[in-house]
């Protein structure tokens, strides 16, 4: 019987793919960890941190910014509107997002949370690898959007 490879030695581990959403895993599971004192998921808390930042932000730019999709930030949205942290505003056509005071109050700990995974993986890294990589993701990110 032929000798399994793990998957760091399989001809795939040299994939983009595979070596993309194996980074993605540990950094949301990293991130999942960061953000606990929230109470939030990293989703939950990035989604926050963009409404805080521009209240009166629409759920499509919402969407663009986050890079998902308009029906999974609908569902975000509709949970943090449950929790009490935003709310919803129509003006005419469109709707408009706002953090209550609950979610404004949020800030803070959220905002500690993200220096607190940023500090993580910069010690793992080390700080001038991890900004590289940044730059290089998000090179990569506008590339592969670019029509």
């Amino acid at each position: 019987m032929k000798e399994q490879k793990c998957p760091a030695d399989a001809s795939y581990a040299e994939c983009l793919y595979y070596a993309a959403n194996a980074f993605a895993r540990q950094m949301t599971k990293m991130a999942d960890d960061a953000f606990l004192p929230t109470g939030l998921s990293a989703s939950y808390a990035v989604l926050m941190m963009t409404v805080n930042h521009q209240p009166g932000i629409c759920p499509r730019d919402i969407s663009q910014r986050m890079q998902l999709t308009p029906s999974t930030i609908t569902r975000l949205i509709e949970k943090m509107e449950y929790r009490g942290y935003l709310e919803r505003r129509s003006t005419g056509k469109f709707t408009e997002v706002y953090p209550t005071d609950a979610g404004e109050a949020l800030v803070p700990v959220i905002q500690s949370a993200w220096k607190n995974l940023q500090a993580h993986y910069e010690g793992l890294l080390g700080q001038e690898e991890a900004h590289a990589l940044v730059q290089r993701l998000t090179g990569a990110v506008a590339q592969l959007d670019a029509p």
